[in-house]
């Protein structure tokens, strides 16, 4: 038996995350645990906010009746019902509870909604750099991958998405607090999307990263600004609770074809294998929906690494939000550049994995600690480079 062409080929374009991950475990074996500072993984380093975890212990020992068996494959209602209201508060968009869909993540309705609307050949539009696994999402179930350069602030080019758009453009997703960049978009570049966004093209905004913004900054609702949107949800990042898979798709009733997409991504939901968002977790959820970690960890870690990047000679400009940084390589080759860093017994992320070369993706989520330990490994790479060129 061999697998299929398609794995096959998707296996060979692995995200460079997991690679760097495999390529930490044998150093951490060769030169200890304590020498290996690792910057690749986006898994929160800090505990649950205790809001969580009050509220996980509250929804065990209730221990409502059929708590733990099959609901409805959009969610159990009181908890579509109690999102929606919030969403509703949010927003200003009418939703009732079944405008949403619980789901194992944003990766989760990210893939409801691409396996709803997509034909073989139908197009997505992803801006580059943009998070790896959209291109397997959008090839899995059978579409496009249109990348389209942001401008040299990571922002949206709308005159270059314009130009992409054809009659094939079933959906862009957006992608705000963004990944790898932190990139922030604001309401002037929301509003001029929503000025290109038609019939049948939706955006599809994926927004984990909303509750971590730095300095104070709130991003704009996108559904107070594009007429033509869904939110695809998840909890992992501002409740440090990653592997419980919990999230939502949200589809604002004013869509003229929301009855539609509801129904097909109910059904996409169930025959992508996913049944049902994870039971307990929806209860919990629905009790602390706005609980986040401390946002200020994050932001210290940011001004400390970001400081001493720039000190060093590293063009490092400060994220705006999520937890990552993504300043550029002190060379061109971003992969060459990362392998000087994992002498130093640094891993980082090549920009090249984000479908932006010249650049590396530095997760905050590293222990304190380790970020100092590791600021000498990134001066002499840095003096490294410098070396090479004078020479």
């Amino acid at each position: 038996m061999s697998i299929s062409r398609a794995i096959a080929e998707q296996m060979e374009r692995a995200s460079w995350i997991r690679r760097m991950f495999e390529i930490g475990i044998q150093l951490r074996k060769e030169r200890g645990a304590e020498n290996v500072f690792d910057f690749t993984l986006g898994n929160p380093d800090v505990e649950p906010p205790e809001a969580v975890i009050e509220a996980l212990r509250r929804v065990v020992a209730e221990n409502r009746l059929h708590s733990h068996g099959y609901m409805p494959n959009g969610g159990f209602p009181e908890v579509r019902a109690k999102i929606a209201g919030r969403l509703a508060e949010r927003t200003g968009v009418p939703f009732s509870g079944e405008d949403v869909i619980m789901t194992c993540g944003a990766a989760g309705a990210i893939n409801t909604v691409l396996k709803s609307i997509l034909d073989p050949g139908d197009e997505v539009i992803v801006l580059n750099p943009y998070f790896p696994e959209y291109r397997f999402y959008i090839e899995n179930h059978g579409g496009r991958v249109i990348t389209v350069e942001t401008d040299e602030r990571f922002e949206p080019d709308i005159g270059r998405i314009a130009d992409a758009i054809t009659p094939r453009t079933k959906a862009l997703i957006l992608n705000s607090p963004n990944n790898p960049t932190g990139a922030v978009y604001g309401v002037d570049v929301l509003r001029e999307l929503d000025g290109i966004v038609r019939e049948p093209m939706i955006v599809i905004s994926d927004e984990p990263y909303r509750p971590l913004t730095f300095d104070g900054l709130v991003p704009p609702e996108t559904l107070r600004i594009m007429r033509r949107a869904v939110i695809a949800w998840s909890w992992s990042k501002a409740m440090a609770i990653s592997g419980e898979r919990i999230g939502y798709l949200a589809i604002p009733p004013e869509l003229a074809e929301a009855a539609a997409l509801r129904n097909a991504c109910t059904f996409a939901n169930r025959i992508l294998g996913y049944i049902n968002a994870p039971a307990i977790w929806q209860w919990v959820v629905a009790e602390v929906p706005d609980a986040t970690v401390d946002v200020r960890q994050y932001q210290e870690k940011r001004d400390l690494l970001c400081d001493a990047l720039t000190a060093m000679g590293y063009d490092a400009p400060r994220p705006q939000g999520s937890y990552y940084v993504f300043p550029k390589t002190p060379i061109p080759d971003d992969v060459a550049f990362i392998g000087l860093l994992q002498q130093e017994g640094i891993l980082a992320v090549p920009g090249a994995g984000f479908g932006r070369g010249g650049y590396m993706r530095l997760s905050l989520t590293i222990p304190r600690r380790d970020l100092e330990k590791s600021l000498q490994g990134f001066a002499r790479a840095f003096a490294e480079c410098l070396c090479g060129v004078a020479a």
